[in-house]
């Protein structure tokens, strides 16, 4: 039996990030992960707040959680010259010393959470609106200078959702992000920070 009252708690900046977070853990199959129970904390300073104020935040939990994960923005944490990498480690050492020892891990999204959104999977095109649509949803990026051919993703991948939404005349909102999070292929995302987060989730949670 084990000691701790739940898997799994988790700190992110938004109702968006929480929805694509929410959507993910419930793949356990596509992850390879069994079943965790989670609890996911908005805080309300967003993403400076996760950067400066986790080890803070999560402080109360250290006995009652197995294992805490922080996830936020580059772009909007206000140490935007500093590489992910670097960020993810800062914000790790204060949640090691507040208690949390080797137990939690950061995921820094480089720049923001849209990198996760695009792949070539025929979802995408779904969940913004675009399926059935000429020009296709690429296609009309590129026309738009948002999505360079030689890119693997748009070069704003935010600025190019909401482009495409408003294109489409369709709101951007959580239960849109929670849908892609759900459909989308997770097999095509070669997203180091979003590889990391499923190497975290695996050595937690072995299915």
């Amino acid at each position: 039996m084990s000691r701790w009252e739940s898997d799994l708690v988790v700190l992110v900046p938004d109702k968006n990030l929480e929805a694509v977070i929410a959507g993910l853990l419930s793949r356990t199959q596509a992850l390879d992960i069994r079943h965790m129970k989670f609890k996911i904390y908005v805080h309300a300073c967003r993403d400076s707040g996760c950067f400066l104020d986790s080890h803070n935040f999560l402080r109360p939990w250290t006995d009652l959680y197995a294992h805490a994960l922080v996830l936020f923005d580059r772009f909007g944490c206000g140490q935007e010259a500093q590489p992910r990498e670097s960020l993810e480690q800062i914000v790790e050492r204060r949640l090691s010393d507040a208690g949390w020892n080797d137990r939690a891990a950061v995921i820094v999204l480089d720049p923001e959470l849209e990198i996760w959104v695009w792949s070539s999977s025929p979802h995408v095109d779904r969940c913004l609106g675009w399926e059935g649509k000429q020009p296709k949803l690429r296609p009309w990026l590129c026309s738009q200078g948002l999505w360079p051919e030689n890119m693997t993703k748009p070069s704003d991948p935010k600025k190019a959702i909401e482009q495409a939404l408003r294109k489409v005349r369709k709101p951007r909102s959580s239960s849109l992000y929670e849908q892609l999070a759900k459909s989308v292929s997770l097999q095509g995302c070669s997203d180091q920070a979003f590889a990391k987060f499923k190497e975290i989730l695996q050595k937690w949670a072995l299915a």
